[in-house]
């Protein structure tokens, strides 16, 4: 038992240290990379300056359906600039709000994301077989024989003479449709259509299949646009910001933890490694999981979870006392502590998640980043003081390495 529990604790802080210089530095292990968590952290417009563009929708009484496929269209656009950290979000009175980190050009993106879109079915000699005026409609269905969305397409009198050429032309091969030059399928033509009525097959599921239809609607039904608010954001605040928030972040976090490890002594050293889980955790289902971009309101969201995540292992350290200073063994008292702290530690984390969630589901822009943050923070908190603190401290009590009552803060 004893034996048992000095290689786990041991095991278990080697791989701690091990994981925390990874993601902190990278590695390079022959041929593959593993990248720090900085250098794919995503950043927002505030720390990466670019371009903030306000698109209005001129068209009146609009359905959600018809404002969604227009943002559909404008992410589109975006995507063709090349940039992945751009955010698309519908905000009130019918205006889209884009924000298009690391784009300095407002004049070359209003040009590319403000234009209406042009649909085209091209043939495999590039030759336009249909554009967006033949189609009538475009909706989700499944397909009764393989039980898989498909795209169903409905087109104008015009558009089914052209495509039931096209479909006798080019039978066996790929019609592509494009939204500008931009590919978004290639069905292959299985049957030759006459009838004006076209099944898309090949989605993988059904929001795929949604999207397709959505864009080939839009491209159909096109809304007319005109820019509400453009402005570009220089780099230069997030070069100033982010030397300082990692500044403020490392320096918080070295004296947090020096201040864990000075009072609570053995406890304290064992909530610093838990501490360097959290934030592995944390900035991992942050960076790959959700791939959310990091803000400046997201940054303070951050910091203020790590706080929370000491408050829970202060909570437990300070029951563990408790239950020492009554003549408690080591073990009885660090079970007892952590029982006794857990309702505490519940009620605290639960209600800061309830006020996220209400950020979250209210606000929008950067209170949704910073809501977002402390939300993911405050769960990967509560994992790590209620599971990783409790494992690593019980290896430890158990190795018997260190049996001085002090030494855990009586």
């Amino acid at each position: 038992m004893q034996t048992r529990s000095r290689i786990k604790f041991l095991v278990a802080t080697l791989l701690i240290v091990v994981f925390a210089y990874i993601f902190s530095s990278g590695l390079i292990i022959g041929g593959y990379q593993v990248k720090s968590l900085g250098s794919i952290t995503k950043l927002g417009l505030d720390l990466k300056g670019g371009v903030y563009i306000e698109e209005e929708i001129v068209d009146k009484n609009l359905s959600k359906e018809t404002i969604d496929r227009t943002k559909e269209l404008i992410e589109l656009r975006v995507n063709a600039l090349g940039v992945s950290e751009s955010v698309v979000t519908v905000t009130a009175q019918n205006r889209i709000r884009i924000e298009i980190p690391g784009v300095y050009d407002a004049e070359n993106a209003l040009n590319q994301i403000g234009k209406t879109g042009k649909l085209t079915f091209k043939g495999p000699n590039n030759d336009v077989v249909i554009t967006g005026e033949d189609v009538k409609d475009a909706s989700v269905g499944v397909d009764p024989k393989t039980n898989q969305p498909v795209v169903q397409l409905k087109l104008n009198e015009s558009g089914t003479k052209k495509f039931a050429e096209a479909t006798q032309k080019y039978k066996g091969q790929t019609i592509s449709i494009y939204m500008d030059e931009e590919v978004v399928s290639s069905p292959v033509v299985n049957d030759v259509i006459t009838s004006g009525d076209a099944i898309i097959t090949g989605s993988k599921d059904i929001e795929e299949a949604k999207r397709l239809a959505g864009i080939i609607k839009s491209g159909a039904l096109p809304v007319k646009l005109q820019p509400a608010t453009v402005k570009t954001i220089g780099p230069s605040l997030g070069a100033d910001a982010i030397p300082t928030s990692k500044k403020a972040a490392t320096v918080g976090i070295i004296l947090v933890m020096i201040f864990m490890a000075l009072y609570y002594r053995i406890p304290g050293l064992i909530a610093d490694l838990a501490l360097a889980v959290y934030i592995m955790l944390t900035m991992l289902i942050f960076t790959t999981a959700l791939k959310a971009t990091l803000t400046l309101p997201g940054i303070a969201g951050l910091l203020l979870s790590v706080g929370m995540a000491v408050d829970a292992n202060v909570l437990i350290f300070e029951r563990i006392k408790e239950e020492l200073k009554l003549g408690k063994s080591l073990k009885n008292a660090l079970e007892a502590g952590f029982n006794r702290a857990l309702p505490s530690i519940l009620d605290s984390n639960i209600t800061t998640l309830i006020a996220g969630f209400v950020l979250m589901w209210l606000g929008s822009g950067q209170v949704k980043g910073f809501a977002l943050t402390l939300v993911i923070g405050v769960i990967c908190s509560m994992f790590t003081a209620i599971t990783v603190t409790k494992f690593l401290l019980k290896s430890f009590v158990n190795s018997n390495w260190i049996k001085n009552s002090k030494m855990y803060g009586a």
